[in-house]
């Protein structure tokens, strides 16, 4: 016995159907494909999307709103946060490493610090965005604001 003389087992492989080969092959005249219509046609391919003529479902969903292309999405990090931050582990300057390392953050994504809460800590803060309130707290507690660009 060697590799050329393998074949597969007796029923394992099937030959494929020859369609259009004549009436004696049983799959002649219309080659399964029916009478008449769109799909019995040569070159017939049907759209994506296509639903046989009902109204399909990327036109019956209701589209609003403008998706701006160029949109920044920030990660809000409120001053609460920070003050937990600051006391958990006695920092004096938080900035993107701290906030990665933390957990609330991820390396890729740009900060926004809010206003939410209250700020007792001296720090010095490094983030993409700042509302106003963040601002004029961290600074009236005698910390600094870094904006990175």
């Amino acid at each position: 016995m060697d590799l050329s003389s393998l074949k597969p087992a007796a029923g394992a492989t099937k030959g494929s159907k020859r369609i259009g080969r004549g009436e004696g092959s049983g799959r002649g005249g219309t080659s399964t494909k029916g009478h008449k219509g769109q799909k019995s046609r040569s070159g017939y391919s049907k759209k994506v999307g296509f639903e046989g003529g009902q109204m399909p479902l990327q036109r019956r969903v209701p589209k609003f709103g403008f998706n701006p292309l160029n949109r920044v999405e920030y990660k809000a990090i409120n001053l609460e946060k920070l003050q937990e931050l600051a006391d958990a582990q006695q920092l004096t300057t938080i900035n993107l490493d701290t906030l990665v390392g933390a957990g609330l953050v991820s390396r890729k994504s740009k900060i926004k610090v809010l206003g939410k809460g209250a700020l007792t800590a001296k720090l010095e803060v490094e983030a993409h965005a700042f509302s106003k309130t963040a601002e004029e707290a961290i600074t009236s507690a005698g910390g600094t604001v870094v904006k990175l660009k």
